[in-house]
């Protein structure tokens, strides 16, 4: 009967072992004040694109097909405050572009041997909302999150070289929109406790995330801006560092 305790009580401090290990860290972290996040996606603005008024053809579509281009987005965030949660604001710079064969003037159905190319360069202030406490306090590693605000959207064709030229002008402009985000991010120093301790006490890094978010880009609401419709809805992966 002794031995079942043992045994039971060995069980049960086993299984608390992490808790209070993390609990331990927890305590002995240093401040956060914001975070850097590392994120990519799949942006495609095909559909924006060619169902712009007064279109004849699919622009987009006859050029660079129905796949989107990979986006990289690298965002800095404060915290303004922490309570229930962390609240801030954050700026973010993004690019992506895609490549297709150029077409001649006047006929898109034939092709060149040059190569064209669509560039965009989104930029985005937003504000965050992540709630974190129960990942902090309750060692429930998920944080769900919300991204919310403006964007500007540079962009950019070119043609070999160059930038390509339409009519004369050249093809370059930018779109006034909006943008929000909603995501989970997985607490990875659950994982592995000691190593982020020593993250936290070398480079400052007081948490590490793995996240997903569902990611819209509106450039057709509001402000406007010079050319192409870049209005787009993607799934984002990335990392969050905070410090």
């Amino acid at each position: 009967m002794r031995r079942g305790r043992a045994a039971l009580v060995l069980l049960v401090a086993l299984g608390l072992a992490p808790l209070f290990a993390n609990a331990q860290r927890r305590s002995s972290e240093s401040p956060r004040s914001g975070a850097l996040r590392l994120k990519l996606g799949s942006y495609n603005p095909r559909s924006s694109i060619d169902s712009e008024p007064g279109l004849t053809s699919r622009p987009y579509f006859d050029t660079f097909g129905p796949r989107g281009m990979l986006l990289f987005e690298l965002a800095y965030e404060y915290y303004l405050f922490q309570s229930v949660g962390a609240f801030g604001v954050g700026l973010s710079a993004g690019y992506a572009e895609k490549y297709g064969p150029a077409t001649v003037a006047g006929d898109p159905t034939q092709t060149t041997s040059e190569r064209t190319a669509l560039q965009v360069f989104p930029l985005r202030l937003h504000a965050l909302y992540n709630f974190d406490y129960p990942s902090l306090h309750l060692d429930i590693p998920l944080v769900p999150y919300l991204r919310g605000g403006v964007a500007y959207v540079p962009w950019r064709i070119t043609k070999g070289a160059g930038v390509e030229r339409v009519d004369g002008k050249r093809a370059v402009g930018g779109k006034w929109g909006v943008s929000g985000a909603a995501g989970l991010a997985l607490l990875l120093d659950v994982l592995e406790p000691r190593l982020a301790a020593d993250f936290d006490a070398d480079v400052g890094v007081n948490n590490s995330y793995l996240f997903a978010e569902y990611d819209v880009l509106r450039t057709d609401l509001l402000f406007g801006g010079g050319g192409l419709n870049l209005s787009s809805h993607q799934f984002m992966f990335g990392l969050n560092f905070e410090f």
